[in-house]
């Protein structure tokens, strides 16, 4: 039997199917019709003269054996692809005509004025297109190709389409009015659920169905950290607040820290993450070094 060479796209097409878990998850990623990706699928599987998945008896898609014998070569030849794309792209790129910046709301106001305010003078002829998001909805702008840059946090920083570079970390800790009633030293393990919790929520897909240091079961979901930070300073629940946000309240008695049994606080560790087929241009690596720096001097 004379085994064919299945095409890029058709390997594409595979993986996307095997990540996805279904032709209809591949179909919106790749942004394709259904009959297309199925028929990549028998067109790749008539060429190598194998089965890749089974269909029979089963709602997904799932890998028979010769599919999963295949899928590492499949991926490793997609990743070189991606990897001369973006060489290539870098060969030929000089300085960005305009940048795409999403930055995770939690990153402190004050690290992400400093790195933009020195891009202007570093860049002045460099369009910069801001956003500001939360939770998953920051690498959902990169997926979407409405940004060339994230600088977000770890909730899907393994996303198969993304790389990463951690370049530092705020620590969050959990806050209420002085007058709130777990404000008051000597709280019992369990007592936080009692309360309402006041949450930031995600305005993307990616995280649905997570939690992330969700402790009561009565919660509002904000889409916006300021006005969560509003709400706690009037007493109105209970959260976690990256603490620069919140230091001059500490300090003036507007807030309180909570001692909770439970710790809810944590490091929240944010990353540069940039599409695995864009290389970043000068001005973008320019970017993901001065936040490192700004978050180092902190």
């Amino acid at each position: 039997m004379k085994i064919g060479e299945p095409s890029l796209d058709q390997l594409r097409i595979f993986l996307a199917v095997e990540e996805e878990g279904s032709f209809g998850g591949a179909a919106r990623r790749m942004g394709r019709a259904v009959s297309a990706i199925s028929y990549g699928i028998a067109q790749m599987e008539a060429q190598l003269g194998v089965t890749l998945f089974e269909r029979e008896g089963s709602r997904k898609p799932v890998l028979t054996e010769a599919g999963r014998g295949l899928l590492p070569e499949a991926q490793a030849v997609a990743d070189r692809a991606d990897a001369l794309l973006a060489k290539t792209q870098s060969l030929h790129a000089g300085l960005e005509s305009e940048v795409g910046l999403v930055v995770d709301v939690m990153v402190p106001g004050e690290t992400t004025a400093q790195v933009l305010r020195d891009f202007r003078a570093m860049f002045p002829t460099v369009a910069l297109h801001l956003q500001v998001e939360g939770l998953g909805a920051v690498a959902a702008c990169l997926l979407e190709k409405s940004s060339q840059l994230a600088v977000g946090g770890p909730v899907i920083g393994d996303h198969p389409q993304i790389e990463r570079q951690v370049i530092g970390e705020v620590e969050l800790v959990p806050v209420a009015a002085p007058g709130h009633p777990l404000a008051r030293p000597g709280i019992a393990p369990g007592e936080s659920r009692e309360h309402l919790q006041l949450v930031l929520s995600d305005r993307s897909a990616l995280t649905e169905g997570r939690e992330f240091s969700v402790l009561s079961p009565l919660s509002w979901r904000l889409g916006d950290l300021g006005a969560k930070h509003a709400l706690l300073k009037q007493g109105i629940g209970w959260g976690n607040m990256p603490r620069p946000m919140v230091a001059g309240d500490l300090t003036s008695g507007a807030l309180v820290e909570l001692e909770l049994p439970e710790k809810p606080g944590a490091l929240y560790e944010f990353s540069a993450m940039w599409r695995r087929d864009q290389k970043p241009g000068p001005a973008t690596s320019w970017i993901i070094d001065a936040f490192r720096s700004a978050s180092e001097a902190r």
